[in-house]
């Protein structure tokens, strides 16, 4: 009975590790904007497949943050590569979806995800030749006061002849904050530094005009000059 009650209990405290998950949430829509931004979203086994995951964690999003929950905003099914998206943010394109776990690319939607993971899904805007290119900064938050600077690097993710991925700068890039484009271009390195001239949280991200960015994010929390 004991060793009965001991197995219980450690199957309980795995259960309960696996159903309680902060994901650091983002996800961009098809005409390339960023409808959440590192968001964390509480996430649980929404499918009751024993696990947290993908699926889990965009589900709850939607319950979280979509007008209509998950069933209006959110759907998936079995395209023959694993579990998949079919819907996302309320856009339907016959399955051009990523998804990104701390930068790496999923699977599927059942690939688990853990506490303080950050995922970021998007719709590509592409449905051609679907150019777009995964990037992103080195920090999806940052935090400084009035007038100080904030460095962020940028980088791109492709791949190579044998389908690898290959992580390089991403120069050239305008870098834009709460939507709008500033001055500030990325460097020969993916580098830039911008400062702020009021307190606030504010949205920084990234566009090119030679190529379609998945946009980047990186949220600032700015603070009175010290």
């Amino acid at each position: 009975m004991k060793k009965m009650l001991c197995t219980l209990l450690a199957l309980l405290l795995v259960c309960g590790g696996a159903m309680a998950e902060t994901v650091f949430v983002t996800i961009s829509d098809g005409q390339g904007n960023v409808a959440m931004a590192h968001a964390p979203i509480e996430t649980s086994d929404a499918d009751g497949d024993g696990a947290v995951t993908v699926y889990d964690a965009l589900y709850a999003a939607h319950e979280a943050a979509y007008a209509g929950g998950a069933e209006a905003g959110f759907a998936a099914g079995d395209l023959g590569y694993g579990l998949s998206l079919t819907k996302l943010w309320g856009e339907e394109n016959g399955g051009s979806y990523g998804y990104y776990v701390n930068n790496a690319s999923a699977y599927s939607l059942t690939d688990p995800v853990s506490d303080g993971d950050a995922l970021r899904a998007f719709v590509y805007t592409d449905l051609e030749a679907w150019s777009d290119l995964y990037c992103y900064f080195d920090d999806e938050t940052a935090a400084c006061a009035v007038g100080e600077g904030v460095a962020l690097s940028l980088s791109v993710q492709s791949y190579d002849a044998d389908w690898n991925p290959v992580v390089a700068p991403m120069a050239g890039a305008t870098v834009t904050v709460d939507g709008a484009d500033t001055q500030l271009v990325t460097d020969a390195e993916g580098n830039a530094q911008l400062s702020f001239d009021a307190p606030g949280e504010y949205l920084v991200s990234a566009r090119s005009d030679d190529a379609v960015l998945v946009p980047p994010v990186c949220v600032v929390t700015v603070s009175e000059a010290k």
